[in-house]
């Protein structure tokens, strides 16, 4: 929401699901290394509108274009780059004489510190979530991306999700906040 007001130059209030989802995409779609052809395509939008979004995404977070060249580099010198918990992905695509291989080191380079970190801490997640729910009939049984699924006993409902926010929001601490939204339902569907 922050990102497509921003980039939409709009108040929050202002922003639709659609629009949301258009940021998203983008940002994802930046640290990915998707140019504007890519993106228009995921978008359904024109090669020059998706320039557009791109370009606005930059005018409001420049300092991503250089994280985005300072993964490169490092990698560059390196051979790999790090999550924030030091877990490195070795990157010899990066050095390659084919462009495409090269191109592909590249985006690596872009995306693994990113991605890599949020799977770090969302095995932080569950670690802690399982840990908290010893004792309970509740049980966490899946993750998928940044989500948990935990199947509850009614009862336990309320506990549950206070127990899974919490320790979501907390088991890592960064310089900015992890903010959690949770669902419940009879089934994972219900909770979507």
């Amino acid at each position: 929401t922050t990102t497509a007001s921003q980039i939409f130059h709009m108040k929050k209030e202002e922003v639709t699901p659609e629009l949301r989802a258009k940021a998203k995409a983008v940002n994802f779609g930046i640290v990915y290394g998707q140019g504007e052809f890519s993106l228009g395509q995921d978008l359904g939008i024109s090669r020059k509108e998706a320039k557009e979004y791109i370009d606005m995404y930059f005018e409001h977070f420049s300092g991503i274009k250089d994280y985005m060249r300072n993964n490169i580099n490092f990698a560059k010198e390196k051979g790999y780059v790090e999550t924030i918990f030091n877990r490195r992905r070795y990157v010899p695509e990066i050095k390659s004489s084919n462009f495409n291989i090269r191109s592909f080191g590249e985006r690596i380079a872009m995306n693994m510190p990113i991605q890599g970190s949020a799977a770090d801490i969302i095995k932080i997640d569950m670690v802690e979530v399982y840990r908290r729910l010893q004792g309970k009939k509740s049980k966490l049984i899946l993750q998928v991306h940044d989500e948990l699924l935990v199947e509850a006993e009614k009862s336990e409902v309320e506990e549950v999700s206070k127990i899974v926010k919490e320790s979501m929001e907390n088991a890592v601490k960064l310089k900015v906040l992890l903010k959690v939204e949770l669902n419940t339902g009879d089934s994972w569907l219900d909770a979507k």
